[in-house]
């Protein structure tokens, strides 16, 4: 039995159309060509989305974390709010005031005698005052001990 076209159609068709029964080539490449763009919009957008957390990264940055915890807020919250402090904090140099404050600790633990590192260590409940027989020997001849332990009081606060 021989197919025979209507006689209404057109006696050339466009290539797209296809005989019964055959493999349409049209849809298969419309198929791939909308899987790869649904993957390059979907990597796009990721990428886009950890814009925030790559530039701290690169930048050594101290709130590095923080940024990527907002970023992943705003992944699963869909709140652009946290992607733009995201972007801001990655953006801000924070002053460093750890290295300062390291800096002036150890300053006090040198002059202080004490071997570095050790000062952060615990605190006793008393505080105990040396004196030295030099200093014992004043105006009152009186034989002191060489160490006078002092109970601790605690602090006042002067502000409400």
């Amino acid at each position: 039995m021989n197919p025979s076209l209507n006689p209404a159609a057109p006696h050339h068709l466009p290539v797209f159309i296809t005989a019964p029964g055959e493999t349409d080539v049209l849809m298969v490449v419309v198929a791939i060509f909308l899987v790869l763009a649904v993957l390059a919009v979907g990597l796009l957008f990721l990428r886009l989305h950890t814009l925030p957390e790559r530039m701290a990264h690169k930048s050594h940055k101290l709130q590095f974390e923080i940024v990527a915890v907002l970023g992943l807020l705003a992944l699963f919250t869909h709140q652009h709010i946290f992607w733009v402090a995201g972007l801001l904090l990655a953006l801000i140099d924070i002053p460093d005031f750890g290295t300062p404050l390291r800096r002036m600790a150890g300053s006090l633990e040198k002059i202080a005698g004490i071997p570095p590192g050790e000062g952060a260590g615990e605190t006793p409940d008393e505080v105990v005052a040396k004196i030295t027989p030099a200093e014992a020997q004043g105006e009152d001849a009186v034989e002191l001990p060489k160490t006078i332990t002092l109970p601790r009081t605690p602090k006042e606060r002067t502000h409400a």
